[in-house]
């Protein structure tokens, strides 16, 4: 936790975005995984909450009344049952004072509130639930069935909790250093243990267990492959195949709950081939190209755009694509080998703010997404830029069997896509390098003091010292 000064100052913030009446940010309660005292460990709380409010216990809402400016903590305190099984916790006053709130009361209180609100015709405003238990709380306490909700939620608070969490602070920089260690570490081990024979299990229970011995958590699942073609491969008991190539897309999360997020891909018998690098070198430049031209007033968008044109410029050379550069990115040709956008929004959440509604987080009125274009309509960040932005640089080329073999029954892109050639392919994979990349007054710069290695006589000769 930061000291209380910063949660006063957000919460004073918070107050001047939203206009008036009421602002209920939800915690999380815990989460039961196959039966109700064997919850998900470890707890992990809400991020808005914990933005505005601090405290990682469970069962907590945090309220704040703009026009009075009275905030209130709810929660109902732990008995004796929970203290003997689980130990003493602070009372729900104490955690209230910890982060400057005046106020905290049972939560039986939080219905007589919001009760008295909508009695007076105020506004009642919460952000999109996504966790079930919050939605049926929601409903119980305001009458809106959970299938309307998303729609209900106040746009106001959305964008005010946006606009504050979008831009880091020094604080928050150092929480997403200490993060980008934690990844460090998961990577570097990572590539130390890959060998054939080995099992893609094994290794992702490995770097899975620096994140929670180094932080609180991965920052999201780990994805460990050698199908890299797949964007969400997960490790399966499947050996490490010699001449082949594995994904490894991990992160840690730190204790305050500020994430790293890397990708790279490694030869597994520790030296690429020819026909590897000649795809790993596209990947290296696209990625080292968003090092010179993302910076403040720079829409994401052109960045991505700038990528798909590069990666198309060298895919012919290659004899993959045909036909001119900028017709095919238009018609999104690209997208049979990038069917993902460059990056993401980082800091509390792996994808920050997602929750929240991607077209409010990773566009504005100028920039609007295009969900028509496959490929497009995945990119989750296309604003302008922002000093303080952290956004992920993750370009990748993937040889995917089932869409090869559909665009070229339905001719999709024919005029772009050299098919015979494409064909060989599909028994490479795909290949992703992403790092995290803060946005600083004149241009950008990876976070973490040491980068993981990624050119390829580096990762060779890292993983040939190990």
């Amino acid at each position: 936790m930061f000291n209380k000064e910063v949660y006063v100052g957000r919460r004073e913030e918070l107050k001047k975005l939203v206009s008036d009446g009421v602002i209920v940010l939800f915690g999380n309660n815990e989460a039961p995984n196959n039966y109700p005292n064997n919850a998900y460990y470890p707890f992990r709380q809400d991020s808005s909450f914990l933005y505005y409010f601090g405290q990682k216990r469970d069962g907590l809402v945090g309220v704040i009344d703009v026009e009075s400016c009275k905030e209130t903590l709810i929660g109902d305190d732990i008995d004796i049952e929970d203290i003997v099984w689980y130990g003493s916790v602070d009372s729900v006053a104490d955690m209230a004072a910890q982060v400057g709130v005046g106020s905290s009361a049972p939560m039986a209180q939080l219905k007589v509130i919001i009760d008295e609100a909508v009695a007076k015709g105020r506004k009642v405003h919460f952000l999109p639930p996504y966790r079930h238990d919050t939605m049926i709380q929601i409903m119980d306490l305001m009458g809106i069935h959970p299938s309307k909700q998303r729609e209900a939620a106040s746009l106001e608070l959305i964008m005010a909790v946006v606009k504050m969490r979008s831009v880091k602070t020094p604080l928050e920089i150092e929480e997403l250093e200490r993060a980008s260690v934690i990844g460090y570490k998961m990577h570097t081990t990572a590539m130390k243990l890959i060998k054939p024979g080995v099992t893609e299990k094994y290794i992702a229970g490995q770097i899975n267990g620096i994140a929670q011995s180094y932080g609180s958590q991965v920052s999201f699942g780990t994805i460990f492959s050698q199908h890299g073609e797949i964007m969400h491969g997960n490790p399966s008991m499947a050996p490490l195949e010699a001449g082949r190539l594995v994904l490894c897309d991990c992160g840690g999360e730190t204790i305050e709950h500020y994430c790293s997020d890397n990708t790279r891909t490694m030869p597994v018998s520790g030296k690429y081939t020819q026909r590897q690098l000649d795809i790993y070198s596209i990947v290296e430049d696209c990625h080292d190209l968003v090092l010179g031209i993302a910076k403040p007033g720079v829409k994401y968008f052109d960045v991505h755009m700038a990528v798909c044109r590069l990666m198309t410029e060298r895919l012919k050379e290659l004899g993959l694509m045909k036909g001119d550069v900028d017709e095919a990115v238009a018609a999104g040709a690209h997208a049979m080998f990038l069917p993902h956008g460059l990056g993401h929004m980082m800091g509390m959440d792996v994808h920050d703010m997602e929750g929240l509604g991607q077209i409010y987080v990773g566009f504005d009125e100028e920039t609007r997404p295009n969900l028509e274009q496959f490929g497009t309509n995945a990119l989750r960040m296309g604003r302008r830029l922002q000093e303080g932005f952290v956004v992920t640089d993750e370009p990748g080329i993937y040889f995917i069997p089932d869409l090869i073999d559909e665009w070229r029954a339905t001719g999709h892109c024919a005029e772009f896509l050299n098919f015979d050639m494409l064909e060989t392919y599909k028994d490479f994979g795909g290949i992703r390098l992403e790092d995290d990349v803060l946005i600083t007054a004149d241009g950008c710069r990876f976070l973490g003091k040491d980068i993981i290695p990624y050119h390829p006589k580096d990762v060779e000769a890292f993983m040939a010292d190990n």
